[in-house]
């Protein structure tokens, strides 16, 4: 897509990621406050002093955002909506938005993911990638060099991959594809036999090593690798500290057993180290 970034404001670590995006793909950045919306109180009267009063702290949460980003080119966005999550998404569809960029819950710790209910809802039903930044960003974005992706070959690692290989090409930064295949510590053997489990683990790395192989070649305008790493796939992922971003696909990991199960992104984004990308499946 070739829409604007929309950051959400407040958050300095969803400003200077959005900041990023927009200059990495050339498309103009809004930065958008959703405020409540007038409520009736009663025969369709609504508390116009309360309602004055919320508009003036979006205009605040703006003025300070513009402090955020200096001399940065951006529009600026005040929306009256029944929730945040509900405010972005309209605005997306409205202006066909590339991607949406949220700050990290109040609750995060330092240089940690932890999304408020806003980004929750986001996930939930974006027709756009979905970015959550951390509430201080260990390095900035860009200045790693690595675009990574949280891959396995399925509709939604493959979406992922095109999105993170756009970012890269427009980078001219270096592109790795991450798949995590579990140990024997992390299996349950005693289900199968060691034996069965064994077997199937190290055939599963083969069948990994084969479609990241494919997966690399299919992407030849980025400088692209790959890592196989050993492990519990949420906790691997969200240790990674030398990408830039971590794009991942928004219906889960993958369809492997034990190896690769459940709703890997929703948890991914609660403790990476670095700012995540949600990418919805096209189609």
């Amino acid at each position: 897509m070739t829409g604007p970034v929309i950051a959400g404001a407040p958050g300095a670590g969803a400003l200077a990621l959005g900041r990023w995006a927009a200059e990495t793909l050339g498309v103009p950045l809004i930065v958008a406050v959703v405020h409540p919306a007038p409520s009736a109180l009663g025969s369709g009267r609504v508390d116009a002093e309360w309602v004055a009063d919320r508009h003036r702290a979006a205009e605040q949460v703006l003025d300070a955002a513009r402090a955020v980003l200096g001399g940065a080119e951006a529009s600026y966005r005040s929306i009256a909506s029944s929730s945040a999550a509900h405010g972005l998404h309209d605005l997306a569809e409205e202006v066909g938005a590339a991607l949406i960029v949220v700050g990290s819950g109040k609750d995060a710790p330092r240089e940690r993911l932890y999304p408020g209910s806003t980004a929750d809802r986001l996930l939930s039903g974006s027709l756009c990638p979905v970015a959550v930044a951390p509430a201080e960003l260990s390095a900035a974005p860009g200045s790693l060099g690595v675009i990574g992706v949280a891959y396995v070959d399925t509709p939604d690692g493959r979406a992922a991959l095109a999105e993170a290989a756009r970012f890269a090409a427009r980078l001219g930064a270096r592109l790795r594809l991450y798949t995590v295949v579990a140990t024997g510590d992390a299996a349950k053997p005693f289900l199968i036999g060691e034996d069965a489990e064994r077997a199937f683990l190290e055939t599963a790395r083969e069948i990994y090593e084969r479609s990241l192989e494919a997966a690399v070649a299919a992407v030849p305008a980025c400088d692209a690798d790959w890592r196989v790493l050993p492990g519990e796939v949420v906790d691997t992922l969200a240790e990674l500290d030398e990408v830039d971003v971590l794009f991942c696909g928004s219906r889960g990991y993958g369809p492997a057993r034990r190896v690769l199960l459940g709703g890997v992104s929703a948890r991914l984004i609660r403790r990476a180290r670095r700012p995540v990308v949600v990418v919805p499946r096209s189609g």
